[in-house]
């Protein structure tokens, strides 16, 4: 699903930039883009970040 339509930034490609290390909407706007023209993207980027954060810690605990 594209969250960015302004940069076509899909959730796979938030979900990847979270594996390579990104882990604020901050980061997210320097690597991707997102939020950076119109804005209206942040919030379901901060919400799409949130989720692959969640599923990256979560790997972590079961491979612990």
């Amino acid at each position: 699903m594209y969250i960015c339509l302004c940069h076509a930034v899909t959730e796979s490609d938030i979900h990847h930039a979270v594996a390579q290390g990104a882990c604020t909407l901050r980061d997210l706007r320097s690597d991707l883009k997102v939020a950076t023209q119109c804005g209206r993207c942040a919030t379901c980027a901060r919400t799409c970040l949130n989720q692959a954060l969640a599923e990256i810690a979560g790997d972590q605990e079961i491979a612990a």
